[in-house]
């Protein structure tokens, strides 16, 4: 017999399939305990609020993507940070479309951030980790500095994607980001 997931494990399993197909607005408890084949109180049990689990789920999401993007740079040399940055910029760009139910829930976290401290601590401690995961990724250094550019990175990466929320349009392919890479570096 197979191990049974946890109804916490469904519950954030579930909230990520309903990120994949609905609007921030419109995933409610009972949706997410609908999607999750799950008891609807179990939500308060296990995250004490439906926002909490949207916020645990988002951080999960992300968490996946970076673990996406981090196979794709299977192969290039940790020693070549550059190349690495380029190469997760392709590989961003090219699962953006996959995730931007993701991204959009991402936006409403952070705006609900700033009237629920458990959901701004969830975030909070999801970038601090995330800060580590990218510097790893990118083969910068988990030293300050490597933190710092991971910062920095994770900036680039997420106003770009939270700008293609607006208008797809506002997307910078690779041949004008590394144009517009090349101007920023200082002289």
């Amino acid at each position: 017999m197979s191990p049974q997931r946890s109804n916490r494990a469904q519950l954030v399993e579930g909230t990520l399939r309903c990120l994949e197909r609905l609007p921030p607005e419109r995933i409610t408890a009972r949706a997410i305990a609908e999607e999750s084949a799950a008891n609807l109180a179990s939500i308060t049990y296990h995250f004490g609020s439906k926002d909490a689990l949207v916020t645990a789920a988002v951080i999960e999401g992300l968490d996946r993507w970076l673990d996406e993007i981090a196979g794709a740079l299977q192969g290039v040399d940790p020693e070549q940070p550059g190349e690495r940055f380029r190469r997760a910029f392709v590989a961003v760009e090219g699962s953006r479309q996959r995730h931007l139910g993701l991204a959009r829930t991402l936006v409403a976290a952070l705006a609900r951030a700033q009237h629920d401290a458990q959901v701004r601590e969830m975030l909070a401690e999801g970038f601090r980790r995330s800060r580590r995961d990218v510097a790893t990724v990118l083969g910068l250094g988990t030293d300050q500095a490597g933190l710092d550019a991971a910062g920095l990175a994770l900036a680039q990466f997420n106003g770009l994607l939270f700008q293609t929320l607006l208008d797809p349009d506002l997307a910078v392919p690779l041949s004008r980001w590394e144009l517009a890479q090349a101007r920023l570096r200082p002289q």
